[in-house]
């Protein structure tokens, strides 16, 4: 397989005949000219902006857009690199779009594209949608044959099994959750089954969606976990599941966090607050947001948030959990409550809600605590405490080379700059030389 595509402006230069950088370099260069002006753009400026290490200024873009032949105005309305050829938005939500959104998921799985997600302005216009539009009633034309109930029985009952399998067993099972969701999307697709049956199928079709979309992510296909998670939504939207919609919306939200942009995530969680009502989900929701509020500095809205968090995980529910955040626990309460601070700069006190998350982790969610594990190092690292750091990232990045979690990997190789400055502590630079070499 090829190397996936690193950057959306190397997409948009292949989409325009493969351009080379060389090339585009040029072509902004007469595009600036005929403003009387110079671009000053060179294959090494454009080598930057596609490694992520520099963004082309307010002009750049400008030329870079006439280069491409993008209007001036999506630039400004959109922001860097959202206005790039290549991005798109999600499906509506509607019974019409169903089965477009599963089929439009599907196709991604080979995708190269692993750096884009929906931008802010699309998350807010789709969390919009799920909390004003009322779905439909699922009527269908019984022609022929309807889907036998024991046939959807036997798919709840090992998507539910492939679902909860172990971490270490899930990097496995990716291609048979693949095909569970291929075979309900046809179930749905043709049409024959009643609103009962019709509700289960595309309440699966949610939850499989969801948890694919998982395994894209895991594996940082960024593209492709948005649109499974547009088909998710999709589905619970019209299997009329207020609570699974809500989970959906806090997916994209963990993503937009993860991939440095909280502005994004903030919506999104405050419509699935309007209309969540399990205290459990809506402690997850308000400790996401809470994240997002501490990543953008926003010190007061992210205290707010985690005492929320916390008052609602202790409230008392007659109801148990949505599956999608039945999971959620004081550990990882903890935890993030001390990755908050780490943002915030109140690093003693993060380091000690981390530990304590750690303390309170069970063992068997071991992709959780790979991510825990670079959280407590990213604390001793600036605490200083090199020896310790080290040996946490190194705990880590075993763990995620054992259960296939390259998600947790990416997390070391992003601490790997700030173990630089220590290359004289015994152990680092044999790390060093271990991360350049996988």
């Amino acid at each position: 397989m090829d190397d996936p595509i690193r950057h959306p402006l190397v997409y948009a230069r292949q989409l325009r005949g493969n351009l080379s950088q060389t090339g585009l370099a040029l072509r902004m260069d007469k595009a600036a000219r005929r403003h009387g002006l110079r671009s000053g753009a060179d294959k090494q400026a454009i080598s930057k902006w596609e490694n992520w290490i520099k963004e082309p200024n307010q002009d750049s873009q400008f030329w870079i857009a006439e280069a491409l032949e993008v209007p001036i105005e999506e630039v400004e309305l959109l922001g860097w690199p959202c206005w790039l050829p290549g991005y798109d938005t999600p499906l509506p939500l509607g019974s019409a779009f169903t089965v477009q959104a599963l089929r439009e998921a599907q196709r991604t799985a080979m995708d190269r594209r692993n750096f884009m997600a929906y931008s802010a302005i699309a998350l807010a216009g789709l969390s919009a949608q799920w909390a004003a539009i009322e779905p439909e009633r699922l009527t269908t034309a019984l022609n022929g044959k309807t889907v036998d109930t024991k046939l959807v029985d036997w798919l709840e009952d090992t998507s539910a099994k492939l679902t909860t399998l172990p971490t270490e067993q899930r990097q496995h099972t990716a291609k048979l959750m693949d095909a569970h969701l291929e075979t309900v999307t046809d179930l749905i697709d043709g049409d024959n089954y009643t609103e009962a049956t019709g509700r289960r199928l595309h309440l699966l079709a949610a939850s499989l969606a969801s948890t694919c979309g998982w395994h894209r992510f895991d594996q940082g296909r960024h593209y492709a976990a948005g649109k499974l998670w547009n088909a998710a939504l999709t589905s619970a939207h019209a299997a009329r599941d207020r609570d699974l919609g809500a989970g959906v919306l806090s997916d994209f939200a963990y993503q937009s966090i993860w991939l440095s942009e909280p502005s994004a995530a903030v919506e999104p969680l405050s419509q699935a607050l309007i209309h969540t009502q399990h205290p459990t989900a809506r402690s997850l929701l308000f400790l996401r947001r809470a994240r997002a509020h501490a990543a953008l500095g926003e010190r007061a809205a992210c205290h707010r948030d985690l005492s929320a968090a916390e008052t609602e995980l202790l409230a008392d529910a007659t109801d148990p959990a949505p599956g999608w955040c039945a999971w959620m626990s004081t550990a990882d309460l903890a935890v993030d409550s001390g990755q908050c601070l780490l943002d915030l700069g109140r690093t003693e006190e993060a380091h000690a809600r981390i530990d304590e998350g750690m303390g309170l982790l069970p063992r068997a969610r071991d992709k959780t605590r790979g991510i825990f594990l670079t959280y407590e190092a990213r604390s001793l690292l600036r605490s200083r405490e090199v020896e310790q750091a080290l040996a946490v990232t190194t705990e880590s990045l075993d763990l995620a080379e054992r259960i296939g979690a390259g998600r947790c990997v990416t997390l070391v190789r992003e601490l790997a700059s700030a173990f630089t400055p220590y290359r004289q502590v015994a152990g680092v630079p044999e790390f060093m030389e271990r991360l350049k070499a996988r």
